[in-house]
């Protein structure tokens, strides 16, 4: 089994940070592009960044220079810094990633079980 688990949340002021954490574990091949999504309530879930196994990064425009993902590849694990927030970043954040697992010979999405930001003063 294969699962990613997401760390980092919390409440924040406006114009505050924070870092969230996502680990991919188990019987893991390979992964590539890993990101994140979010969801605010009565809103759709949307793609806020992504980045390659290379290292290619992509991003949302309401994010861009606000906010910085990276990786780990050794780690399995996917950042996101998240800079000068705003209320409008309240959501919940969910890491996915693209893995084949050691019994498959595909990779699919994996998604971690979110975790909450909520900016507000």
């Amino acid at each position: 089994q294969v699962r990613l688990v997401e760390s980092g949340g919390g409440l924040v002021q406006p114009g505050g940070s924070l870092r969230l954490s996502c680990a991919a574990s188990g019987s893991i091949f390979s992964i590539g592009s890993m990101g994140w999504y979010r969801q605010a309530p009565g809103k759709e879930r949307e793609s806020v960044a992504g980045i390659t196994s290379g290292g290619d990064t992509s991003y949302t425009d309401s994010v861009k220079g606000r906010f910085t993902i990276s990786r780990d590849n050794a780690q399995n694990t996917v950042y996101l810094q998240m800079n000068s927030l705003k209320p409008e970043d309240t959501a919940v954040y969910y890491c996915y990633g693209e893995i084949q697992s050691r019994t498959s010979l595909y990779r699919r999405n994996y998604w971690g079980q979110g975790t909450q930001v909520t900016v507000s003063s």
